[in-house]
């Protein structure tokens, strides 16, 4: 089996999808895509192709080491993008060949259905408490959340209490059971941060995301000395060797790579690895589209510390079109009682529809996120 045609889709609301040919028939899908930077991705992924074209799709692993290393630069968000989107694809070639999902070539489940939380309350979080339970109407265990606004290096204290204020009215609204997850979303710098994450703690949260940005470790020790809250970060690492100072120094409880940001299927597997070997905990970033989920389950099928599973279904960048949109089959997630199903067919599991695919990226999109702005007109941190 040979690899004849690699095929970019921009796709709205905000994606990119690969279609990968062979000479025998087998096409697969992956969706190599950076939120604001889908164009570029498909044009890395153009590039890309060019080793790619007459090779065999079943040497995934050689394939990946070459498209990686042999560009000599490498990583960062672009390159692990397109290498995520192909990686998958080829893994969906293989599954579809051997006619089994790929979690049964990565080792066979060790689960049938993880956790799944919802997000809710948007990029200026309001309302929180209804939006929670009309999630849980909807069978939802946990939801997350931005916990604030923009934020000063040194703010008010009444932009903390208002962050209290919505986590309290959720935690009110649903009970001490109920999942809680709180994004600081990379707004919060290190002397807010520091006091935010100590205020929150009452509220017995599942975890609080990205207290300050990944590139700002040495703040997350002085955090994680103060609160017994587990901290979670990893949706803007890419890579084995950009979680490993992360793992090495205990700066986190739960990583959260993102298999089409950090490589793929491939090296997501082996970054969850090393934190299994640290007794941290795996909760993959999946704010994407169906064929991104449907690689994120085949990693959480045979990951033993993912516990719970990001997924989009009505997030509030999804207007026009959701999650189960672009799938022929739109019961295989099969949500149920605040889980969703391991995807048991062939490859990636999912049977992507092409024609409404192709007319869509007739649309396309050119999504950006917000810019954002401090009263004084400084530029803040989204």
């Amino acid at each position: 089996m040979k690899i004849t045609k690699l095929t970019t889709y921009i796709v709205p609301p905000r994606w990119c999808f690969l279609k990968i040919e062979t000479d025998e028939g087998i096409s697969g899908w992956g969706e190599p895509v950076l939120e604001g930077r889908a164009a570029s991705v498909a044009a890395v992924v153009d590039e890309l192709a060019d080793y790619l074209i007459g090779k065999d799709p079943f040497l995934i692993e050689d394939h990946w080491t070459v498209l990686y290393r042999a560009g000599f630069y490498r990583g960062g968000g672009l390159h692990m993008s397109a290498l995520a989107g192909i990686d998958q694809a080829l893994w969906d070639i293989k599954g579809k060949a051997f006619g089994v999902p790929v979690h049964q070539l990565l080792g066979g489940k060790l689960r049938d259905r993880i956790r799944v939380y919802s997000w809710i309350g948007g990029d200026r979080p309001s309302d929180t408490a209804a939006a929670a339970r009309e999630v849980a109407s909807r069978g939802f265990t946990a939801v997350k959340m931005n916990g604030t606004e923009e934020l000063q290096f040194v703010d008010s204290h009444a932009k903390i209490d208002a962050v209290l204020a919505r986590v309290q009215a959720i935690r009110q609204a649903m009970g001490p059971a109920f999942g809680i997850g709180v994004d600081f979303h990379g707004r919060v710098h290190r002397p807010m941060a520091k006091t935010l994450a100590r205020e929150l703690e009452p509220f017995h949260l599942m975890f609080i995301e990205e207290p300050v940005l990944s590139e700002h470790a040495d703040a997350l020790k002085d955090i994680a000395g103060q609160i017994a809250t587990p901290i979670a970060l990893g949706e803007r690492l890419f890579s084995r060797w950009d979680f490993k100072r992360i793992l090495s120094e205990g700066l986190c409880d739960i990583i959260q790579p993102d298999p089409s940001h950090a490589g793929g299927i491939t090296e997501t597997r082996k970054i969850a690895a090393m934190a299994e070997a640290y007794d941290v905990a795996l909760a993959l970033h999946c704010p994407l589209g169906p064929i991104a989920l449907a690689a994120n389950l085949q990693i959480d099928a045979v990951c033993y510390n993912a516990f719970i599973q990001e997924q989009s279904l009505g997030i509030h960048y999804n207007k026009g079109n959701d999650l189960l949109d672009y799938i022929k089959d739109r019961s295989v997630y099969g949500y149920a009682d605040g889980f969703v199903a391991m995807p048991s067919g062939p490859g990636l599991g999912i049977e992507v529809n092409e024609d409404y695919v192709k007319a869509q990226a007739a649309i396309g999109h050119r999504w950006r996120n917000p810019v954002w702005r401090h009263a004084d007109g400084s530029f803040a941190e989204w």
